[in-house]
Parts: C-alpha cells; sequence; structure tokens
C-alpha cells in the first residue's frame, strides 16, 4: 500500500542518518563527518564516509550512497516502502494505513511477507507461553527453572509451541496467511500422504521452548527451539531452515540486544547457546552472542567487526570447547581482529558458571583468565611437548601459522616478539618460520590462480563484438561546439562517406570509464555544488556552464540525464541545487534513473579528504575552491577539456575514415582530410588556452 507524501516527509524529517546507521555500525568522528568499516563490503580501513548535515552517507570503496531510507533498503534488503516503515516506527511517526488482507501481502515481494508472517509466529509462541496452560506449565516453568526474569523473556522475546500437529498452521490460516507463506517462512512442514494420498500439512515446532533469533535492526528471522520431553526420535534442539530472510552463517544470536552493549564496553564476548547469551545478559554482561546452529563463519565475524575490533571467545572447557575455539581463531585474526580467549572449567558453560559464580564475580574471572591467543596455544604445546624438542618445533611453527593470518604487518612484527619470549628461542627464528609460511601460502596461492585461469580459458568461449555508428555531425553541431573559438564550420561539405564513429558510453558498472567521462563528471560536479553562484554580476556559473555547452549532449546516460534537467530548470528560471538531487528519492525510488541521479548526487557532493587540522593549527592556508577566481578558472578549463576531448574523438574517426581511403574517391579523401585538419586547428588552439605542451 502507498504511503501518503506528506507522511513519507514526516518520516524523513524525523530521521537521523547517524542514529540509523549507528544501529548497524560503529562509526568514529572525523572532521565535520563520520566514518567507519563499510558494512557492504569487507574492509579493513575505513572508507564508508556520513554526511550528517547532508543526511548522506557514501562508501568510497564499494560505492554505495545514499540517505537514510537507502541505507535500510540496502542492509536490510527490503522494499522502500518497508524501509519508510522501520523509519517510522523507530522514530514514533504513525502511518494511518488499511489493515493488510492476504491479496495486499501477495502483492509485497517475498521477503517482506517472509517478515510479517515470522512476526506473527512470533507473537503466537509468546502469546502460547503466558496465557495457555500448556505453556505456563511447561515452557514458562522451564525458563523460571533457568532463572529468566519476566525483562529478560521478554527482552528476548521467548515464547511456546503447543504439543500438537497444527496449532500455528491453524492459527496462521485464520488470519489470512497462505500456507505457501508459511512453509517458505519454514514454520510448516509438508509431506506427502501415502499411496498418492492427500498431502499432509503439520507445524515445524511442536511442544518446545522457542527462541526466536533477529537480525540486526530487531526483525525475527529465525527461531531455534529446544524440546523438554526426553524423545530420542527428536533432535534436542531444532533451528529453522534457510531462507530468503534467514542465512545460518551470516547471523548471530543476541546482536540486537548486544550491539549497544558492545559498542559501549568495545568488545564482544562471542559463546555458543542461546541459554549463555540468556543468562549473561540478565546479569548485566550485555555485550554477549552466540553462533548458535553452526561453526563460527567469516560472515559471522565481520558482523561483530561492524561494533567493534575486540573479540573474546568464552567456550566450554571440554575437548570440543577448545576445539571450537581453535577452529574460529584463525579466521578471527585474518578478519584483523584483536582476540583473546576463555576457556571454562571442565563442566561448566557460561550459562551454569555465571549463576555459580555471580555477575561480578563471573566478569572478574573473564579478566584475569583472558588469555591472547599466542599464550592460549603456546601453553597447550608446551604442556603437550614437555622436554621434546620436536614437538616444541612443531608448536611454534603452529602459533606462527596462526601470525600469518593477521593482515597487519606491525602486528605481525610485534607478535613475533612475544612468540620468542613464551618458547625461549630467536626473535630471527620466528621471523624466518613466518616468512617461510607466508612464501608456502603465496606459492599455493599462485598455483591456484594459475589452475582457475586454465580452467577458465579451456571453457572460454569467444564471441564477435559489435560497435554502433552514430549519425553524422551536421554543420549546425560543429558551429554549436567550436564557434566559441573564431571557427566557422560553414566553408565544409559535410561528408558524404560513412558517417563518424563515436565512442560507447561508459559503462560506470563495469568500471568503464572513457576520458571524457571524467570531465563531464567533473562538470556536472561544479553544476550541482556551485550551480547558484555568480562568477562576474549576473552571470552565475550554471548560465555559464549551459550557455558554453549549448546542444551537446554528455555520453555518460546518467550524467547527461543530469544535465538535461539542469538545462529542464534553467528554461523554467530556476537553478537546481544538491539538495533538489539528494532529496529526489520519492514513493517511485525504485525506478533506476531516481536511484542513480541520487547516486550522482551524493559521489559528487561529498568529498573524500578534509583538511588536515593540523594545516589550520600551523596557518597553513589551502585556496579554496568556492573563491570565485578559482572556481571561475576551474569552469573556464573544464570547459575546454570536453571541447578538447569532442575534437580528439572526430579526429581520430576521420583518422580511421582516411585509412581507408584508398576505397574513396580522390575528392571524399580530400574532404576528410580537410575536416581532419579543421578539427586538428581546434585541438591545437584549445591546448593553448589550456597551456597544454603540443608535441609535432
Amino acid at each position: 500500500m502507498r504511503i501518503p507524501e506528506e507522511t513519507v516527509e514526516r518520516i524523513r524529517q524525523s530521521t537521523d542518518i547517524l542514529e540509523v546507521i549507528n544501529d548497524f555500525v560503529s562509526l568514529k568522528k572525523r572532521g565535520s563527518n563520520y566514518i567507519a568499516c563499510c558494512p557492504f563490503h569487507n574492509e579493513k580501513t575505513p572508507s564508508f564516509n556520513v554526511n550528517p548535515v547532508r543526511q548522506i552517507y557514501k562508501c568510497f570503496g564499494c560505492g554505495k550512497a545514499g540517505d537514510a531510507v537507502r541505507f535500510v533498503m540496502d542492509i536490510e534488503n527490503i522494499g522502500y516502502g518497508e524501509a519508510l516503515r522501520y523509519l517510522a516506527k523507530k522514530y514514533g511517526v504513525e502511518i494511518e494505513e488499511q489493515e493488510q488482507t492476504p491479496e495486499d501481502l501477495l502483492r509485497q515481494n517475498e521477503r517482506e511477507s517472509l517478515l510479517i508472517v515470522l512476526n506473527f509466529a512470533k507473537t503466537f509462541f509468546q502469546e502460547t507461553l503466558l496465557n495457555t496452560d500448556e505453556g505456563k506449565g511447561i515452557g514458562l516453568s522451564y525458563f523460571r527453572e533457568r532463572g529468566f526474569t519476566n525483562p529478560t523473556i521478554d527482552a528476548f522475546e521467548l515464547g511456546y509451541t503447543l504439543d500438537q500437529w497444527s496449532a500455528l498452521l491453524q492459527e496462521g490460516q485464520r488470519r489470512g496467511y497462505s500456507t505457501e507463506l508459511l512453509e517458505k517462512a519454514g514454520l510448516i512442514l509438508t509431506k506427502e500422504g501415502t499411496d498418492g494420498g492427500k498431502q499432509k500439512m503439520f507445524d515445524r515446532f511442536r511442544g518446545r521452548v522457542m527462541f526466536p533469533i533477529h537480525n540486526v535492526s530487531g526483525r525475527v528471522i529465525a527461531f531455534g527451539a529446544r524440546i523438554l520431553k526426553v524423545d530420542k526420535t527428536q533432535p534436542k534442539y531444532l533451528n529453522s531452515p534457510e531462507t530468503t530472510v534467514y542465512h545460518k552463517s551470516q547471523v548471530l544470536y543476541g546482536i540486537f540486544q548486544a550491539k549497544q552493549a558492545i559498542r559501549q564496553e568495545d568488545v564482544c564476548y562471542l559463546t555458543e547457546g542461546y541459554t549463555d547469551v540468556i543468562s549473561l545478559h540478565q546479569a548485566g554482561i550485555k555485550n554477549v552472542v552466540a553462533s548458535s546452529g553452526t561453526s563460527l563463519t567469516t560472515e559471522q565475524i565481520r558482523l561483530i567487526a561492524r561494533f567493534t575490533p575486540n573479540v573474546t571467545i568464552l567456550y566450554d572447557g571440554d575437548a570440543a570447547g577448545i576445539k571450537a575455539a581453535l577452529r574460529g581463531l584463525d579466521m578471527v585474526l585474518e578478519e584483523g581482529l584483536n582476540l583473546k580467549l576463555l576457556l571454562l572449567p571442565d563442566g561448566e558453560d557460561p550459562d551454569s558458571y555465571v549463576h555459580k559464580l555471580g555477575a561480578e564475580a563471573f566478569k572478574s574471572y573473564i579478566n584475569e583468565h583472558s588469555q591472547d591467543f599466542i599464550d592460549f596455544k603456546a601453553s597447550r604445546w608446551l604442556t603437550e611437548a614437555g622436554d621434546n624438542p620436536l614437538k616444541r618445533a612443531e608448536g611454534i611453527s603452529d602459533v606462527c601459522a596462526s601470525i600469518t593470518k593477521i593482515p597487519d604487518l606491525l602486528k605481525r612484527q610485534t607478535l613475533s616478539q612475544r612468540v620468542a619470549q613464551v618458547f625461549h628461542v630467536s626473535e630471527q627464528s620466528v621471523i624466518s618460520e613466518i616468512n617461510r609460511l607466508l612464501r608456502k601460502q603465496q606459492d599455493q596461492g599462485r598455483k591456484d590462480s594459475e589452475r582457475q585461469q586454465r580452467s577458465s580459458d579451456l571453457g572460454r568461449q569467444q564471441s564477435p563484438g559489435s560497435a554502433s555508428i552514430p549519425p553524422e555531425p551536421s554543420v549546425d553541431d560543429l558551429n554549436a561546439l567550436f564557434g566559441d573559438f573564431g571557427v566557422d564550420a560553414s566553408g565544409f561539405d559535410e561528408p558524404k562517406t560513412t558517417a563518424l564513429p563515436r565512442p560507447v558510453t561508459v559503462d560506470r558498472a563495469n568500471s568503464v570509464r572513457t576520458p571524457i567521462s571524467y570531465q563531464e563528471e567533473e562538470c556536472i560536479r561544479l553544476l550541482i555544488n556551485y550551480g547558484a553562484r555568480e562568477l562576474e554580476p549576473g552571470i552565475t556559473l550554471c548560465q555559464y556552464v549551459l550557455s558554453e555547452l549549448h546542444e551537446i549532449e554528455f555520453q555518460t546516460s546518467p550524467l547527461n540525464l543530469i544535465l538535461t534537467l539542469f538545462r529542464e530548470a534553467y528554461s523554467r528560471g530556476d537553478i537546481l541545487t544538491a539538495g533538489d538531487f539528494l532529496n529526489r528519492q520519492s514513493s517511485a525510488t525504485e525506478q533506476s534513473n531516481d536511484i542513480d541521479i541520487q547516486h550522482q548526487a551524493i559521489h559528487l557532493t561529498t568529498p573524500r579528504y578534509e583538511i588536515s587540522g593540523g594545516w589550520l593549527k600551523h596557518e597553513i592556508l589551502v585556496p579554496s575552491e568556492e573563491e570565485i577566481g578559482i572556481l571561475a578558472d576551474a569552469a573556464y578549463r573544464n570547459i575546454l577539456r570536453i571541447k578538447k576531448i569532442l575534437a580528439e574523438q572526430r579526429m581520430a574517426a576521420l583518422q580511421q575514415l582516411l585509412r581507408e581511403a584508398g576505397r574513396k574517391s580522390p575528392e571524399e579523401a580530400d574532404q576528410l582530410l580537410t575536416e581532419f585538419m579543421h578539427f586538428k586547428r581546434i585541438d591545437i588552439e584549445i591546448s593553448s588556452l589550456l597551456g597544454t605542451v603540443i608535441s609535432g
């Protein structure tokens, strides 16, 4: 359903982009803006920039850009309407909409529909826990035995599902949710009847306490369920299957409840189970998450890295816990995070041990017994090796192998000193071993790359390319392009031969850039940022640029569209500003043109670098682009460069035609040469004005 435009505007005015993005990644102030490692691609150095004044973000690494609505759409992978509803809920903006019908749901995309039906299931499980005799007698009693209080149960939205075949199915159908949607959400199962009989549908979760799994923004995307009765035919824990909204390798249990505490404490505690997270949270240790349902994955580590670079793994002290800790160790190091490990006493897990010690004593235990990965590994190797020198050497090599995973060279060098101290060997021998392992990794990587290349070469099929020939230029076109330099094209006849080819439009998606695309981009940047500035009394930059370009069309599609919008607005007596493009996104935001325009505007209004405060402190003055003289010169030179590249393109096309002159009449060849010399004189004149050195 469509949200009224006045409501959309209220949502936008209420939204603070810093608050919105801080829900998903930790921002740090730099100058007047804020930076972070980008949540949309893997990086170690922050290139994600947020401008609180203009309420926009821009990543200089992957190119993602937009406003708060676009950020929510991209990070949550949801549609425009759902992003607006998310922000409206966050900022308490009421949206007046009719109650959704099953037909409305069908018109929404699958992801949004799944989120809605999963939220229904969560509420149904909560109500079953609190309002039914079975729920209170079994489910709530279990949570009470674990020591969970009402605020904790509410915080994690815990629930219970009846020990019946189709309690959720029947309620879902009564509410108008299709069985197909319930099945796609992983809530029901379908079984073929015997002997070709009718299909049977039943609830996936029956007679279990329910642990909703939330994404970073707090939406329920899946469930974990624990059975309470003894039944060897069923697994103790049962998780939702992977769906459009749930990929278990990318999710951490408790991240929504923990993200603010992780940011404040600047460390994330990583455990294994649901109840570990809940018990520690209730004890006041809220910066804790779990990798439930899967071994630790790279995606989960990167999710933690959005909020802190520091991770402490809290695993059980048994063999399985040690194995799990060692398995995740190198993965954490490889992502550039700072790692500590803590194994609890044998037979204990975080849930049981925090109940035994109490919150404060448990915090003290963490601080006193956490080890860095070198001490963690070394203590085990030294215990196992005893006086065996070969085992000690094997242990040194194993620790060095973990150090090679660290991307930071300075960290590797510092840690090599620690290894030498712990194992009582020379630092040079440790460095030599690290370098040997690095060379081995590089050699293996090169072999893998060559093998993939050979495989790719065998499978590659070449297909002939094609090029289109645009219409030939008219005399009016030439006068429009080059009349500013006192050259009249009327003395030349239009060619009667094959039309002159022009370069293919730049394909930004594949990073194909032509020289003119950079100058077109600079022209649009000047227009967006300074179009209304007067270069001299009564002459704005917009007026100057548009008059100089006259009927020239840009070859980069989104830039040409923006130029056209400037021309249309100027013809009405208006001059567009950055805000006209940054706020262009509307209820029709899914249209690619609007998205391209907003993306371009953000790119061209967001400076990547700022003047160092040290320069200002020492009174090192840097001329500002906004000074009229500098701005006028920038616009003048930009126009000259555009026209020079256009002349060069026409010259290159004429040269190609001259190479084929053997198949033409002498008159046609002479005409081509005359035209070439015409453009050559223009090129020389522009080069002179730009102060470019011309050879030959």
